[in-house]
């Protein structure tokens, strides 16, 4: 095994990073808190650098590359908190070129044209039996969608999913329902009638997330999109969340560095001090561990699928977790001003809390990863 980034790879992440480069997203989410403006568009930014395309095949028209690829953008967009809308447009995509959908349908995604979002559904566990979703209050999960026949090949889905990221704005909806008592993989089309979604600001500016809710909505059935693929799909966002906290960890850790080495007292930089130095050391600990992970979860899809799950929610635990202690350390070693809104400390610590919310929160990777590991013990 050879986790060593090929030169294609540093090529793609250096111009994710360079992409990124030319908008102020940092001092845009800090304005979209105070009011004062919205958040740039970042999605025509994405378009030219070919991402919406990352997770689909080449001969539908996408990149034909793997999630670990899909997972160095990630990561370049935590490092400056961009909001792209990626985290649901990519898990969506894949599931859709997994469940071996029409190439008229994947061209559109892959040039950007047109924008997916993944309705996350998360597969049973030894603390949920059933497929739940994320709720919209409380920690009980939330039921599925439910379908209903409606003709030879359609559904008819009702239902709520709640906190579902970047579904403002999408064009198709893709995600999991029940029918006849069974997970299935559904398509939905956002613009039509009984299709509604409610945009929801919480916590951090620069995350998109919007409430669904469907009331017989005429939904498409992906042939191939059963349980596996679905739980695949999951399994995918799990991983990029991780890869998008690693890169928010990454410039927490380099801002702290750098402050700990200019900011003196009494005569010494701060960073000489063992409450500093100690404290960013163990900020590194987390970062290398979580980089470990993440890169063995960008293996495993392809090279050992029956390890995919553990790795890609390890990586989620440990990144998550990462990012809230990095957070906090960023505030703590910039003492006065990293507890203002003139410095960005506290987008991130925002950022941290929000993440580690979603998408069945850290909390829940970790219960999988103890899941996986008392399997394979028995």
């Amino acid at each position: 095994m050879n986790l060593a980034l090929s030169d294609e790879q540093v090529l793609l992440r250096e111009a994710a990073r360079g992409t990124l480069s030319r908008y102020k997203t940092l001092e845009a989410a800090r304005e979209a808190l105070d009011g004062k403006d919205a958040l740039p568009d970042l999605w025509e930014a994405a378009k030219e650098a070919g991402w919406p395309g990352l997770l689909i095949s080449e001969s539908a028209g996408g990149a034909g590359l793997d999630v670990f690829d899909a997972m160095l953008v990630m990561s370049e967009c935590g490092r400056v908190l961009a909001g792209v809308p990626l985290l649901g447009h990519l898990p969506a995509t894949a599931l859709l070129d997994e469940a071996g959908a029409a190439t008229d349908l994947l061209a559109p995604l892959a040039a950007g044209e047109r924008r997916a979002a993944y309705l996350p559904a998360k597969p049973p566990s030894d603390l949920d039996s059933e497929w739940t979703a994320d709720p919209a209050h409380g920690a009980a999960r939330a039921a599925l969608p439910v379908a209903q026949r409606a003709g030879a090949e359609g559904v008819r889905v009702s239902g709520t999913i709640a906190f579902v990221p970047d579904a403002p704005g999408a064009d198709l909806l893709v995600g999991a329902a029940l029918l006849d008592g069974e997970v299935v993989a559904v398509a939905i089309e956002a613009s039509q009638a009984g299709v509604s979604v409610e945009e929801v600001r919480r916590y951090d500016a620069t995350r998109g997330l919007g409430h669904l809710s469907l009331k017989d909505a005429e939904a498409g059935v992906l042939a191939s999109g059963g349980a596996d693929a679905l739980a695949s799909a999951w399994h995918l966002a799990q991983a990029l969340v991780a890869a998008e906290s690693l890169g928010a960890v990454e410039t927490a850790l380099e801002v702290s560095v750098a402050y700990a080495k200019e900011r003196h007292t009494f005569g010494r930089a701060i960073g000489s001090y063992q409450a500093v130095k100690h404290s960013l050391t163990e900020v590194l600990r987390q970062q290398e561990n979580g980089r470990s992970l993440l890169y063995y979860a960008g293996w495993a899809r392809r090279g050992a699928p029956a390890e995919f799950p553990l790795a890609a929610n390890a990586a989620r635990s440990v990144c998550g977790r990462a990012l809230d202690f990095a957070s906090r350390a960023m505030i703590s070693v910039h003492g006065g001003i990293g507890a203002t809104w003139e410095h960005d400390a506290p987008l991130y610590f925002r950022r941290a809390q929000l993440t580690r919310r979603l998408l069945g929160g850290t909390g829940s990777a970790t219960d999988r990863v103890a899941e996986e590991l008392l399997a394979q013990a028995a």
